[in-house]
């Protein structure tokens, strides 16, 4: 699904391109984001775009690139995705490249996008999961409204081949919205 561009404070939220193809593949060679991936990275240019068609074109997905909106430069990216109408659920992921981190790129962008979730789609729970040792991802999720439920035991193999524990949080649509500067 092909979602809105959206502006969030000095962030610009727009649906990825075909021409981001290198800058989405140099920010997959940092360690920490090939560490935090499911799929261990991307290696390849290839690889950068068979990434982007799928966070183009999945019908339960909901991709942007998130870029600084002065200049353009990619700085990371959202996604809500695994949407079920049905049960009114879904779930996000993010990543930021390493110029962004430290700055709030991540928290506002997925406030952004749960907040347009919550508007636009039949949705009234996203869930965010992460490995108990991503402790950038935890303040993420506080900083974005989420409230912590609980720890799944080894429920994920990141890109380190290791099923790593992880810890929910959700935020619902009648939750406060965080107060997020800018």
């Amino acid at each position: 699904m092909e979602p809105p561009e959206l502006t969030p404070g000095p962030l610009g939220m727009r649906p990825w391109r075909d021409d981001d193809v290198d800058a989405l593949f140099a920010a997959q060679q940092d360690p920490v984001a090939r560490l935090w991936s499911g799929t261990g990275g991307v290696s390849s240019r290839a690889d950068a775009v068979a990434l982007l068609a799928t966070l183009r074109t999945d019908a339960d997905r909901a991709s942007w690139a998130v870029v600084d909106g002065a200049t353009g430069e990619l700085l990371g990216s959202v996604s809500v995705h695994s949407i079920d109408p049905r049960q009114g659920d879904a779930q996000i992921g993010y990543w930021t490249a390493p110029p962004a981190r430290g700055r709030g790129v991540a928290p506002t962008a997925v406030d952004a996008a749960c907040r347009w979730a919550f508007d636009a789609l039949p949705v009234e729970r996203i869930e965010l999961c992460h490995a108990v040792e991503n402790a950038a991802s935890a303040r993420v999720a506080e900083k974005a409204g989420f409230t912590y439920e609980g720890r799944l035991r080894r429920s994920f193999r990141y890109g380190d081949g290791v099923k790593h524990d992880e810890l929910l949080w959700a935020r619902l649509d009648d939750d406060p919205a965080p107060s997020l500067p800018g």
